[in-house]
């Protein structure tokens, strides 16, 4: 009879935060955890900077704008701790639901001042926090108020389903980091992704689904695709005026699921709050590597290397935590350091 391949659901969450409300906005995260839990889904994506923001206005406003240094130590008052309150909530969220979680977030190390990264934290179904990936470079606007995470977090993580890993944004695009990522094992992928509805970004949805296809495609995995959208409320909390409301053409989103031949098998949905749902069948990976396995035998490693340094890096500031992958959450005890794989 043989081995039998894992079959589970997942989910891609396309919602908007409670802009600079991190309290708010973790509220309404357990609930669409939750939502997403009972509809069965054993895998949850959220998306970028969803708690409590990502920079948006650096969109409409000029750097030295004094308007932006408010939103900014808005932005650092509100960021997630990890561990702390707010990540407990999620995780009991994500213990309730049964569910992987991986949540797009603002995040600062306690006891600092200023200093922000843009961070992925992955839970587990039992409310631990299994670890956290932050954004190796800020894209654009982004550089005016998020530092550059490290390789100590570019991991993917054990489940019953394989590996567990993700990428924010512009990193989808970077080959060495994909090739990182499939080399440790990666399975499923969450890609995650901010609300880009203004114009500049009209091929924003192109770009995306030019980077889902390919990753999906080339490492013969699925990808969970979590994109945010805006909301009235949002631009109200920005204090935009007529003329930066008549920049917009749409809401954002664009979330969807892919399957290993780089198939949209959920959406993609570019408008509104929703959550999308797709069935994973791990057989569809069996087929694909069999034919093209581009970290086994359909790669020549006598040719190729890539190294990939997985020191944690200081910031000049006391940071507990930085070089633990794994630390405590929920009602938990710490994870294993060594959860995530090294290449």
């Amino acid at each position: 009879m043989g081995d039998t391949f894992a079959k589970l659901k997942a989910a891609a969450v396309q919602a908007a935060p409670v802009l600079l409300d991190r309290e708010a906005t973790v509220a309404k995260a357990c609930r669409l955890i939750e939502e997403a839990g009972e509809a069965g889904a054993r895998v949850v994506g959220f998306p970028e900077g969803y708690i409590p923001a990502h920079p948006y206005w650096y969109d409409f406003y000029g750097v030295n704008d004094p308007i932006c240094n408010r939103f900014n130590v808005e932005l650092f008052k509100n960021a997630v701790v990890v561990p702390s309150p707010a990540t407990d909530a999620l995780g009991k969220a994500a213990r309730r639901a049964q569910a992987y979680v991986v949540m797009g977030c603002a995040e600062k190390d306690a006891g600092s001042f200023g200093t922000l990264y843009n961070t992925q934290i992955i839970f587990g179904p039992d409310g631990r926090i299994l670890g956290k990936h932050r954004k190796l470079i800020p894209t654009a606007g982004e550089r005016l108020i998020h530092t550059g995470g490290d390789g100590s977090t570019l991991l993917t993580y054990d489940t019953p389903f394989g590996g567990l890993s993700g990428l924010i944004c512009g990193e989808n695009i970077n080959s060495l980091a994909r090739t990182a990522l499939l080399m440790d094992g990666e399975v499923v992928h969450i890609a995650s992704w901010p609300a880009f509805a203004t114009h500049g970004y009209e091929r924003q949805t192109h770009t995306m689904d030019v980077r889902m296809r390919y990753y999906a495609f080339e490492g013969r995995i699925f990808v969970i695709s979590s994109a945010a959208v805006w909301t009235e409320a949002m631009k109200d909390v920005l204090e935009l005026d007529a003329t930066a409301r008549s920049r917009f053409f749409g809401e954002g989103g664009h979330s969807g699921i892919l399957d290993p031949m780089g198939d949209y098998i959920a959406g993609p949905q570019d408008a509104g709050e929703t959550i999308l749902y797709a069935d994973l069948d791990l057989e569809q990976v069996a087929r694909g590597k069999i034919i093209q396995d581009v970290t086994g035998h359909y790669q020549r490693f006598d040719v190729f290397s890539l190294a990939v340094n997985r020191e944690p890096h200081g910031q000049g500031i006391r940071q507990p935590g930085r070089a633990v992958p794994g630390v405590a959450g929920a009602d938990g005890p710490a994870a294993d350091p060594e959860g995530g794989k090294q290449i």
